[in-house]
C-alpha cells in the first residue's frame, strides 16, 4: 500500500492535470497521475475528439507517458475528477492499467471529501492477460 503523504502528493498532481483537460463535448474534465515502482510521477488530462472514439482517458494518457518514459511498473493511479463524487476509471483504463500491474491500487477523488480506494483485481477480476495468447 502506498504512504498517505505520497497519496496526496500524487493527487495534487492529478488535481492540477484535470485543470488541462480538454473536454468540450462531455464536460467532464479528468485527471490522473500514475506512480511507477521507481518512484517518478507521471500525470495526464482527458483529451476529447469530435470523433469520439479517439478520445483517450486521463488514466491512460498517464500511463502511455510513463512508457514512452521507459517506466512499465505502475503501482498506482490516483484520478481527480472535478464533481461531488468520484469516479472509478472505465472499462478500457482499467484493461490497460491491468497490462501493467493487475494488482495496481487505485485511488479517486473529487472536489468533495468523498474517495474511492480499490486494488484493480476488484475492479477488474478476471482480466484479459498476455497468458490467454
Amino acid at each position: 500500500m502506498v504512504e498517505d503523504r505520497m497519496i496526496r502528493e500524487i493527487k495534487a498532481i492529478a488535481k492540477q492535470a484535470s485543470k488541462k483537460a480538454y473536454c468540450p463535448y462531455s464536460k467532464f474534465p479528468v485527471g490522473a497521475a500514475v506512480l511507477t515502482k521507481e518512484g517518478k510521477v507521471f500525470s495526464g488530462c482527458n483529451v476529447e475528439n469530435a470523433s469520439f472514439g479517439l478520445t483517450i482517458c486521463a488514466e491512460r494518457n498517464a500511463i502511455f507517458g510513463a512508457i514512452a518514459q521507459g517506466h512499465k511498473d505502475i503501482i498506482a493511479v490516483v484520478i481527480f475528477t472535478q464533481t461531488e463524487k468520484p469516479a472509478a476509471p472505465c472499462g478500457a483504463c482499467r484493461q490497460v492499467i491491468s497490462e501493467f500491474n493487475p494488482r495496481a491500487e487505485i485511488y479517486s477523488f473529487c472536489i468533495s471529501e468523498d474517495f474511492l480506494h480499490y486494488n484493480l483485481r476488484d475492479l477488474l477480476p478476471n482480466s484479459f492477460t498476455s497468458d490467454f495468447l
